[in-house]
């Protein structure tokens, strides 16, 4: 998150926090923060990791994206 004053350190920390709300919280049957919090590691690897676009990434998931940008040469694509 961002130094105090500096409102821009923080931007990829909003747009995950906004993405979370719009996807799982609003769309969601959790009720408190617990539930968010305890659905937090879940939604990271099988929603935002596995299946959603990312612009700066060619919009290819980052697990695509790691995939074919592989460093020990084996570069498969989906």
């Amino acid at each position: 998150m961002s130094r105090y004053g500096n409102s821009h350190d923080n931007a990829q920390a909003k747009s995950f926090i906004k993405i979370r709300k719009v996807e799982a919280v609003y769309f969601g049957d959790q009720e408190t923060f617990e539930d968010v919090g305890a659905d937090l590691p879940t939604f990271i690897e099988d929603t935002y990791n596995a299946t959603r676009l990312h612009s700066a990434l060619g919009y290819l998931s980052p697990n695509t994206f790691e995939k074919i940008n592989a460093p020990d040469g084996t570069k498969s694509a989906e």
